[in-house]
């Protein structure tokens, strides 16, 4: 009964094949081998972007770290939800790689940022050399809330950031989730809304540790490698991340694994709406479920094997994941109900 985070999910088998044969003979590095400059492509087709740029990373913090740092100069600011994963989870990364620029954090509901309150943080920066200018906006989606932006939420707060002039990132460490629960197309809920750069995720959806950054403005392409190298974060055998990668694009593996996981979300919503004294704060479109459970509850789970994160005495954080099955869902909720 593991619900702490889809970070502690297995690896798909599929994956570690595909490593494997990626493993077979020598190739050249720091991907300049067949297989990344393969994947440039694919994702060039998946995105239909044909002049997009890929930097392969592997780790999340690299990769929403190192694409800020593109658009946010020293001086300037990153406008982000107040609980932003950048905000709340990345140890000052952001900050540190860009040389110090600042985060400019801003209410809103269900983990989203409105329109009129972007704008309003909007105009309250820049202007003056005393204050730091305006610098990116970051969307996340899936948000730290659980909730899902639609392309038509998405293209409304660009076109906030556009009339400003801000460049725009998008945080996809679940963007396969969000892709499953919209139904919508990786163009349409990335650049067609307006998305600049997008930090793709694959960690937390059945890979080992790929991560990539695909600059949709390929102007940005090469002070993208330079950073990424400068950081060290420019693995020499880059093909094995590109394996992983090119696997969960075969027939729409990743969006079979994310289905998959916003249907357990679903299950675990529907029976928890059963147990007494549970209360679901949010929206469940994708693979989160945040929700306040009696104390008695909580201990009844935890004591019979249930792992997952409680941030006070009755808040919890529920997760599921490419590998939750149904006998998962059905043991907690009957350890919840006792």
């Amino acid at each position: 009964m593991f619900f702490a985070s889809d970070n502690g999910a297995p690896v798909h088998p599929a994956v570690f094949t595909a490593m494997e044969r990626a493993n077979a003979g020598y190739a050249l590095s720091y991907g300049n081998d067949a297989g990344t400059q393969a994947l440039r492509d694919r994702i060039r087709a998946v995105f239909e972007a044909p002049k997009a740029e890929v930097l392969l990373l592997t780790t999340g913090t690299a990769a929403n770290a190192l694409a800020l740092a593109l658009l946010t100069p020293p001086w300037g600011t990153t406008f982000c939800h107040r609980h932003a994963h950048i905000a709340e989870d990345e140890c000052g990364a952001p900050e540190f790689f860009s040389g110090g620029a600042k985060l400019t954090l801003i209410d809103g509901p269900e983990g989203k940022i409105t329109p009129n309150g972007l704008a309003q943080a909007i105009a309250q920066t820049g202007g003056s050399v005393h204050v730091a200018q305006r610098g990116a906006l970051s969307l996340t989606n899936v948000t730290e809330a659980g909730t899902v932006y639609t392309p038509a939420e998405l293209s409304a707060l660009t076109a906030v950031a556009r009339a400003h002039g801000l460049p725009v990132h998008l945080d996809g460490a679940r963007f396969a989730n969000a892709l499953a629960a919209t139904g919508t197309t990786p163009a349409e809920l990335s650049w067609r809304a307006g998305v600049d750069v997008l930090s793709l995720g694959g960690t937390k959806n059945g890979l080992m540790g790929a991560e990539a950054v695909v600059l949709f403005d390929p102007a940005k392409a090469w002070e993208g490698e330079l950073r990424r190298k400068r950081a060290g974060h420019l693995n020499s055998k880059l093909r094995f991340v590109a394996a992983q990668f090119e696997t969960w694009f075969e027939a729409d593996l990743w969006l079979h694994l994310a289905r998959h996981a916003n249907s357990m979300a679903t299950r675990l919503a529907t029976g928890l709406a059963q147990v007494p004294g549970a209360e679901i704060l949010h929206p469940i479109p994708a693979n989160l479920i945040f929700a306040h459970l009696p104390a008695t509850t909580h201990a009844r789970a935890q004591a019979a094997g249930a792992v997952y994160y409680r941030t006070d005495e009755t808040l919890c954080r529920l997760v599921t994941s490419w590998s939750t099955t149904e006998a998962d869902v059905d043991a907690l909720l009957a350890a919840f109900r006792g």
